[in-house]
């Protein structure tokens, strides 16, 4: 790190150091400040202690404040460390994540190592390792039930989504199904992306069953603005969950891939569900030149850090001839009785 590494976000905040010196309270007599005030008498009479001591008086002890004045005021104009130039590929590709969280995702019909586990968290298991493998894209990602949220915003930060998935809970959008809506709310938030990387992965376990749009609706929307949909059914088509209300609309699925350009995928089981995602990993990206990226550092902690430490030792030297004092008196008493 240098010097000419160093830069200031907020730099015209450096136009309050001569503050100081602009601010001169006029001299009042401690009984009628306290009569004006009297809520910060207390605080006022040690502001007022602290500027009359005689040690303030010195220069050097000015030019100690005034150090600590020019630190805080650093502190508030943000410093930073501008890092090398570092190339950051881009695939230019767009991948909105769109995920049932209905009451149907309970079924435990899914295996993960040997053990029966519920549709959501078979999910959870391959889709987080599908988004560590998309370096370079921008991801988003949408939960839905009876109503459509954007969970985590289209961004390069994987780690983020990754976890927003695995915090995310069956029944928090509804007990509900409204793919339609989470269609429509991909669409929203797609259409401003550039052409030929509009990706939705639409991921349910049923039927839509609730929502403002119907599954015809949204289609026609994405169709509109080039939206590429993949759809994936997860789930057994067992007599238990058809007798339940658990059954998945494959015709509709098949429907909204075929119409947008996409696919529909059928995952009965993690092992299948791992192998979309495999298929789905070999998209074609758009091609992007790489673009020149310099990380940016806060660094304001520490002329923050160096004022408190400045102060505190002040505070602490000033204060030393007092506790040296008490100390004489406390050990005087104890002598003479001791001498007696």
């Amino acid at each position: 790190m240098s010097v000419a590494d160093i830069t200031f976000a907020w730099p015209w905040l450096f136009l309050l150091l001569p503050l100081p010196l602009l601010i001169r309270p006029k001299p009042t007599d401690e009984s009628q400040q306290a009569i004006r005030l009297p809520r910060f008498a207390t605080a006022t009479r040690v502001l007022q202690s602290a500027r009359d001591t005689r040690a303030e008086t010195s220069v050097a002890q000015k030019m100690l404040l005034f150090l600590i004045w020019f630190l805080l005021v650093t502190a508030l104009t943000r410093p930073q460390f501008i890092g090398d130039p570092v190339d950051i590929s881009q695939s230019g590709r767009d991948l909105m994540l769109a995920v049932d969280l209905s009451e149907s995702m309970y079924a435990e019909d899914m295996i993960i190592r040997g053990f029966k586990t519920n549709r959501l968290a078979a999910v959870k298991s391959v889709v987080s390792e599908f988004i560590s493998e998309r370096q370079g894209d921008r991801m988003g990602l949408i939960v839905f039930g009876s109503s459509a949220y954007v969970h985590a915003p289209l961004t390069f930060d994987l780690e983020t989504v990754q976890t927003l998935l695995r915090e995310s809970a069956i029944g928090m959008a509804g007990k509900a199904t409204a793919i339609g809506d989470a269609i429509g709310l991909a669409v929203k938030r797609l259409q401003k992306r550039p052409e030929n990387s509009r990706v939705l992965i639409l991921l349910t376990d049923g039927t839509n069953t609730a929502g403002e749009l119907s599954p015809d609706q949204a289609v026609e929307l994405a169709k509109k603005t080039g939206i590429k949909i993949y759809t994936i059914g997860v789930g057994t088509q067992n007599q238990s969950n058809l007798r339940r209300g658990m059954a998945i609309d494959e015709q509709t699925l098949q429907q909204i891939a075929a119409e947008t350009g996409g696919e529909y995928f059928r995952a009965r089981n993690t092992g299948e569900l791992g192998l979309i995602y495999e298929n789905l990993n070999h998209l074609e990206p758009v091609e992007t030149e790489a673009k020149p990226y310099r990380p940016v550092v806060e660094v304001y902690f520490w002329p923050l850090a160096s004022a408190f430490l400045i102060l505190m030792l002040r505070l602490i030297l000033r204060e030393l001839p007092n506790l040296a004092s008490r100390l004489r008196n406390l050990i005087q008493p104890h002598q003479q009785r001791t001498e007696k």
